[in-house]
């Protein structure tokens, strides 16, 4: 006898366009949290860099404290989702995105005492990074548990449509808010952002805990290393652009960074919407190889850039190049462990990509300032090329699906 369905569950024969739009009422919340990252993204390496006075290796640490955050909060995200439910982590994280906006506020009213401003400010990043864990892992595993484990690959796609859509929108209005309405703005419309999304989540149904032996963390950490291994390889290109670009088209004498930004989420989307039945038909070894290749163009594009039009070029090629990159090694580190632990497993996964973004700010910022910023574009093409080498070696290896 089947167990009953979950609340607005698709039938198994329901139409392709039913799940997505299952899929996207949840991911809805992936959205607006990554609206909240995108806003202050493109301004607030400049802020600690020019009104704090700080160098540039301290303005990579502050974006990469709230990717270690993130990375941090992984292991707890995936407990919550697996026992007490993927809705309460989406509105822990949702209240923790609230607390960090009025931090934020409180650090740039503080602006004159520059490290008391500094050290609030990393607060704000580190329960943003906590709060972008919670909902990251909770929307997935709330989507995989609404349309069925057979939707995974096009679960965690459309999750990245919404969190790099949401950059691609949020890091251009973010200079223009900042611009029109002063640093402060940033705070002030996180916090609203969070509180009107909590608002929203109150009537929606949640999907039942699976039930199950539950897997310890490690235990399913160790499962799905070597794919995350690959993930952290290829994801470190994406830290790099996102922490550095701004800085980096300053020092070319440049205008326009925030663009890199957009160009690169737009070519993400567009690769998601287009292939996003690529991993099912291919497989997510070959998806992932591909993607991986036009990723490392895109990098070496940026490194050898003469030009903005080039750096626009490079910033639409390593978005396209890893848009599926996630879902298709995603799919075959989640074949490891069993339903019952599909959050954990989720948040093991998600751990190596925070990984690459807590590595990606203070690495490249060390080389830009020994090498010069052109240079962290080459490394971070040289580390794709070694995740492709490794998914490579992961695609030989045999083939076993632990999901029961």
């Amino acid at each position: 006898m089947s167990a009953a369905l979950p609340p607005n569950t698709p039938a198994p024969n329901a139409s392709s366009l039913t799940i997505t739009l299952q899929i996207v009422s949840i991911v809805f919340y992936t959205f607006v949290a990554f609206l909240c990252i995108g806003l202050p993204i493109a301004v607030m390496p400049g802020y600690v860099h020019n009104q704090l006075g700080f160098s540039a290796v301290v303005a990579g640490l502050v974006i990469g404290s709230q990717y270690l955050a993130t990375l941090l909060s992984r292991p707890v995200a995936g407990r919550i989702c697996d026992t007490i439910g993927t809705k309460r982590a989406i509105v822990y994280g949702l209240s923790g995105i609230a607390l960090s906006g009025v931090l934020t506020v409180v650090a740039i009213l503080l602006e004159s005492y520059a490290q008391a401003s500094l050290i609030i400010l990393v607060i704000a990043r580190l329960i943003l990074g906590g709060s972008q864990g919670l909902i990251g892992v909770g929307t997935i595993s709330w989507c995989i548990g609404q349309v069925g484990s057979e939707h995974t690959a096009r679960s965690i796609s459309w999750n990245g449509i919404a969190s790099y859509g949401a950059i691609a929108i949020g890091a251009p209005l973010g200079v223009v808010m900042v611009d029109a309405l002063g640093f402060v703005s940033l705070g002030l419309v996180l916090t609203a952002l969070a509180a009107g999304a909590l608002l929203l989540i109150r009537n929606k149904p949640p999907v039942p805990v699976v039930r199950g032996e539950r897997m310890a963390f490690w235990s399913v950490f160790g499962r799905v290393a070597p794919y995350g291994l690959s993930l952290t390889l290829s994801s470190i290109g994406y830290g790099t652009l996102t922490t550095f670009i701004t800085l980096y088209y300053v020092n070319r004498g440049w205008e326009g960074a925030a663009w890199c930004l957009t160009v690169f989420g737009i070519c993400f989307i567009v690769a998601r919407l287009f292939f996003i039945n690529a991993i099912t038909r291919f497989g997510g070894f070959r998806s992932a190889i591909a993607c991986m290749s036009v990723e490392t163009i895109g990098l070496v594009l940026l490194w050898l850039s003469p030009s903005t039009t080039v750096a626009l070029i490079g910033a639409g090629l390593t978005g396209f190049g890893l848009s599926l990159v996630y879902p298709a090694i995603g799919v075959e580190a989640i074949r490891q462990v069993p339903n019952s632990s599909r959050g954990a497993g989720l948040g093991a996964y998600a751990v190596f990509f925070d990984l690459a973004l807590a590595i990606a700010g203070p690495l490249m910022g060390a080389i830009a300032l020994g090498m010069g910023y052109g240079w962290i574009f080459f490394f971070a093409a040289l580390l794709s090329l070694l995740a492709l080498a490794l998914t490579l070696l992961l695609s030989r290896r045999p083939t076993v699906d632990t999901r029961v």
